[in-house]
């Protein structure tokens, strides 16, 4: 059986709002292209990996709670920091400069239908990127996203935040793994609504600046190995 196919798109530098509606653009073609097919096997969907950068900006899943934003509307709009509601799943998390966002855009019924095993997937792409740099990620049981020392108390600390849907089986949103990107903007939220643990960043992981498309082409990598795909 033939590999499944992952278009790598790279967005650049995009609005937070722009980068949605371009996804929803993507999963809404991908289950109307279902919809037509009815039982056909392999479903005649296209997979995306997009990768973007986004403005300053924190964003709010469905699941999450206002109150874990430390900043008033007046604040966020002095600081030159965005703020959206939006409908994927977790808590609220930051994206901004340094941070390589990734949404994939993954018809699973090509590849297995079952959301727990998406992420843990996904959270294998990531843990095997960052090792790439002798950094050791690790799963902390019932919160999603790849972590380091979960189990050290008072060191633990989540290198790269996950969250999203799926309808019909094609997923959206995806992982925000900081690369370079400023602890500060972390100090303005209860990062992933979790008040115990804090966050990293690859760089301070390593003392030293990392070049992100280098990241970007081992996420790649990994990411054709993890979920057995071609990426083109």
């Amino acid at each position: 059986m033939s590999k499944q196919q992952i278009v790598v798109k790279d967005l650049g530098r995009i609005d937070y709002q722009q980068a949605w509606d371009y996804q929803e653009q993507l999963l809404k073609a991908n289950v109307e292209l279902k919809s037509k097919a009815g039982d056909v096997s392999p479903k005649p969907t296209t997979n995306y990996l997009l990768f973007c950068e986004h403005p300053p900006v924190y964003t709010l899943g469905k699941s999450g709670h206002l109150e874990n934003l430390l900043l008033t509307e007046a604040q966020l709009e002095e600081k030159g920091i965005g703020f959206v509601s939006t409908n994927r799943g977790g808590d609220i998390t930051f994206h901004g400069p340094g941070q390589i966002v990734g949404y994939p855009i993954i018809d699973l019924e090509n590849f297995f239908t079952d959301i727990g095993k998406y992420l843990r997937l996904l959270e294998e792409v990531i843990i095997r990127t960052i090792g790439d740099y002798g950094v050791t990620g690790d799963r902390s049981p019932g919160e999603t996203g790849v972590w380091l020392d979960p189990d050290v108390k008072g060191r633990a600390r989540k290198i790269c935040a996950m969250g999203v849907r799926c309808s019909r089986w094609v997923t959206m949103h995806g992982f925000a793994l900081n690369v370079n990107t400023p602890l500060s903007y972390f100090g303005n939220i209860i990062p992933c609504g979790i008040q115990d643990k804090q966050v990293a960043t690859l760089n301070q992981e390593l003392g030293r600046e990392v070049d992100v498309e280098e990241v970007k082409a081992r996420l790649v990598k990994h990411f054709a190995e993890v979920f057995n795909a071609e990426m083109v």
